[in-house]
């Protein structure tokens, strides 16, 4: 017996958004950076780690003050870090209320972790007999101003209640979707920062310090960006992180000489100034050499590095065989 073909109906009915619009090439990778709420969520949730980092550190102080200290403020570091790559999502009176706090909660870490890097900064330097002892009274004097452990606790708990209020904060005043170009140009904003005090670093120690710092940030952002993305973004990441890392050195020299000088009471000041000059030799060759490893990851102008960044993003994001579409910006 024949059969005829069922009737038609309007059940079924055509997706109102292709897909490939909302997500990119069909069998692209998916990533938060694609989807600006997921990107919200993500970058919150960064923020939020760093804050239970800082949390965590404030409850290991009877373990090892001095790695509390500095698990601290590296926390603080990273929240100022996400903060920076919303900053251009927020009102500024916002902004600058968050940025604030989280730097008053570091900086009331300094003394602490000075006290605790400062001997063993200056056990590996090269000294005379004259300026290891100078040295030494130096530290004996500085031994007398280490806080107790119980203020250090107290310490390293206001910072991180202050992170933490910073996180309630940071969410409220965030519109609902975060796209993919403001964290772009928060990063290039960072970028511009570091490169400008590396400029400026040739002849001021200070400057130095402060490229130090933004390079961090930028270093902790570019990771960030990594984890969602794939090995080019990550290859950048690595790039700026290595020339980072050799700051350090240099950066604990600047602290140390300010730390003579502190601690140097009752120490002829012929003798704390000579120790001071011996620190500022080594110093200098540091920073030298800092500044011309650094020379190549920080020669481009800020927006052609935010513009090598977007298309890492993009081809890492993109299947290998529709490579040939990766001329523009982040969908």
């Amino acid at each position: 017996m024949a059969t005829t073909d069922a009737p038609e109906t309007d059940d079924v009915k055509p997706l109102p958004v292709p897909e490939h619009d909302k997500l990119g090439p069909l069998g692209a990778k998916p990533s938060a950076l694609r989807d600006s709420t997921e990107l919200r969520a993500k970058l919150l949730g960064e923020f939020s780690k760093a804050v239970q980092n800082a949390v965590e550190a404030a409850t290991s102080a009877d373990q090892g003050s001095a790695a509390a200290v500095h698990d601290s403020r590296k926390a603080l570091r990273r929240a100022r870090a996400v903060l920076s790559m919303v900053a251009r999502a927020l009102p500024k009176s916002e902004r600058q209320a968050v940025k604030s706090a989280l730097q008053e909660a570091r900086r009331s870490l300094s003394t602490i972790r000075d006290h605790s890097v400062a001997p063993e900064t200056l056990g590996q330097l090269v000294l005379s007999d004259e300026d290891r002892d100078t040295a030494k009274r130096v530290l004996d004097n500085a031994a007398e101003a280490i806080p107790a452990l119980a203020e250090i606790k107290q310490l390293l708990g206001e910072a991180a209640a202050r992170a933490a209020a910073q996180g309630e904060a940071l969410e409220a005043a965030l519109p609902a979707s975060i796209e993919w170009k403001t964290v772009s140009e928060g990063i290039r904003d960072v970028y511009a920062d570091a490169r400008r005090a590396r400029r400026s670093s040739k002849r001021s120690k200070p400057w130095f310090h402060t490229w130090r710092r933004r390079s961090k940030e930028l270093a902790y952002q570019l990771d960030f960006v990594a984890g969602h993305a794939g090995p080019r973004a990550n290859a950048i990441q690595a790039e700026l992180s290595g020339v980072t890392d050799q700051l350090g050195s240099a950066v604990d020299l600047i602290m140390l000489r300010e730390f003579v000088e502190t601690h140097g009471q009752g120490i002829p000041a012929d003798a704390v100034e000579h120790l001071r000059d011996t620190i500022d030799a080594q110093l200098d060759d540091l920073m030298k050499d800092a500044r011309k490893a650094a020379r190549d990851a920080f020669s481009l102008k800020p927006k052609k590095f935010e513009r090598r960044l977007a298309k890492s993003v993009k081809r890492d994001l993109t299947p290998i065989d529709d490579e040939d579409r990766v001329n523009g910006d982040l969908a």
